[in-house]
């Protein structure tokens, strides 16, 4: 089974579990980085779901995801593989009954994500991308090929963004939006980046951008944006945590350029250098 066949069929059935855990009562199990950033107990029984299906074909396999952390791999060279997993990606949505919320799996090997799936969980929409043996990205929606929105004029374009659950970087990026706005069509914050993300793919919205993020946020669906046509960064940010930046190729260093003058960017960041 390919990386991308092993990714889909466990997604699948992760999103199943996820779908049958909200028909019932949803509770916070635990908070993380703040009283906000909140666990449930569905994150923890969907991620144990994926890394046992995952680990039980490639048991050798490095394991990242958000909830269990990390494991290292049995391989001895950098063609090893790891997976990079968000089990609930928007769980305060998944907590509140707001159908905004998905499974993201991404496959990693030698450090560079190869193949990626990302569930949109309430709406049962697969996005999927893979790389060729050339090298090239195919991306889809449900099979369907996918594609990012034309260009338009910056004042034009509508921005997807999201806020982190640190209350002193919420007010750094409220401030930086405060000044980004003026210059844009309007933000969407529908608080799950990797849909964020596909939404650029399939040209709902014409860029994204927010800082705070994790590997497992944005892993999978940063090669699916890619492989619609999509650019995408990952850099530092203001308060010095991980920001992810995206929009369609012809409109990227617009956006890029835009992001950094309302001061989202940490001063001289430079570019594909995230932090640790």
């Amino acid at each position: 089974m390919t990386l991308l066949g092993l990714a889909r069929e466990v997604a699948r059935e992760a999103a199943a579990l996820v779908r049958e855990r909200a028909a019932g009562v949803v509770s916070v199990a635990a908070t993380k980085s703040s009283p906000t950033d909140v666990v449930t107990e569905a994150d923890r029984a969907t991620e144990a779901l994926i890394r046992q299906r995952i680990l039980a074909v490639r048991p050798g396999d490095a394991f990242l995801g958000e909830e269990g952390g990390e494991r290292a791999g049995s391989g001895v060279d950098a063609a090893e593989v790891r997976w990079v997993v968000d089990p609930i990606d928007g769980t305060v949505n998944f907590l509140y009954g707001i159908p905004r919320y998905a499974v993201s799996i991404a496959a990693e090997v030698g450090g560079r994500v190869v193949a990626g799936v990302v569930v949109d969980v309430p709406h049962d929409v697969e996005y999927a991308a893979h790389v060729r043996p050339d090298g090239s990205v195919e991306s889809t929606k449900d099979g369907a090929p996918l594609g990012v929105r034309p260009p338009a004029e910056l004042a034009q374009r509508l921005i997807a963004t999201g806020f982190s659950y640190d209350a002193r970087l919420r007010e750094l990026q409220a401030r930086a939006m405060v000044r980004l706005l003026p210059r844009i069509r309007d933000v969407r914050r529908i608080g799950a980046a990797a849909l964020d993300l596909c939404s650029v793919a399939d040209g709902t919205v014409d860029g994204y951008v927010e800082e705070g993020l994790h590997a497992w946020d944005h892993a999978a669906a940063c090669l699916i944006a890619e492989g619609a046509g999509a650019r995408w960064e990952v850099t530092t940010g203001a308060s010095g945590t991980r920001l992810v930046v995206c929009a369609p190729e012809h409109g990227f260093e617009e956006l890029r350029a835009a992001a950094v003058d309302a001061g989202l960017f940490a001063p001289g960041a430079p570019r594909d250098t995230p932090p640790a």
